[in-house]
């Protein structure tokens, strides 16, 4: 290694994100591309994926949208074996799709939004890791960055199925950081805190919830999308060479 300070460079690398038709992932997508990368991006419906793609593009970026629902594993090896054939290699995998089909009392929530939430969040990111580390293997590095949630870390009331999920991600992160560590792939995650996107409609809708960011939040405030994407640059860049298997939290102060 040399003395020089390494950057926010991803000039040559090949960048996929999940989830990058709206919120954290397509801010995630700009950044990479404004940045240098060539960026894959994933979401279910290629319409909004054409629309972030087109504007990636009219800003000079390079993004190649490829429609995948991450939930089935058939449209993931699909995704893959695209990938494994046009470039033969990936960079950076960034796991940003998720789901959270049921907000209420865990002991009615039916069976289906378990299955549903697990597939997705928990099943669908340890595919995508399987097959992203299989093409960064052999080259000597590669970073996986999973998108995880404070949900993960201290989950709460009415959320109790997506925490499990998040906090299922957060332990595959730290596994497989150790078990692919050799190969000189890392992994690591970023628990966002409460963030405005769709996503979050559910969240922004209750009083109840408004009131508890406010009070609970150092910060007195909702995050924005574009606030989580600094931390995946660094975990996904050169300047964190020496960091695997950890969880970066971004949450305005919420789990301090």
């Amino acid at each position: 290694m040399t003395n020089e300070t390494p950057k926010f460079d991803f000039t040559g690398k090949i960048a996929l994100v999940t989830g990058a038709s709206r919120g954290i992932g397509e801010s995630i997508a700009r950044a990479l591309s404004a940045l240098g990368g060539k960026v894959i991006i994933v979401a279910r419906k290629m319409e909004a994926l054409n629309n972030v793609a087109a504007s990636i593009g009219s800003d000079g970026g390079n993004a190649i949208p490829i429609a995948c629902n991450t939930g089935h594993p058939e449209e993931i090896a699909a995704l893959f074996a695209r990938i494994k054939n046009d470039y033969g290699y990936l960079d950076i995998l960034v796991n940003n799709a998720a789901t959270n089909p049921y907000y209420g009392p865990a002991i009615d929530a039916p069976e289906k939004a378990l299955d549903k939430t697990f597939e997705v969040n928990v099943k669908g990111y340890f595919l995508m890791c399987q097959y992203g580390a299989k093409l960064m293997k052999g080259r000597g590095n590669g970073n996986i960055v999973n998108i995880a949630s404070i949900a993960g870390l201290s989950p709460v009331p009415n959320q109790v199925i997506y925490g499990m999920s998040k906090a299922a991600v957060i332990a595959m992160t730290k596994g497989l950081a150790r078990e692919l560590g050799p190969a000189g792939i890392r992994l690591n995650a970023v628990a966002p805190g409460v963030v405005e996107t769709k996503f979050a409609a559910a969240l922004k809708s209750s009083e109840l919830i408004q009131r508890l960011v406010r009070d609970q939040t150092p910060l007195h405030r909702w995050g924005k999308p574009e606030e989580i994407v600094g931390a995946v640059l660094y975990l996904a860049s050169e300047l964190s060479s020496y960091t695997t298997g950890t969880v970066l939290v971004c949450d305005g102060g919420m789990t301090s």
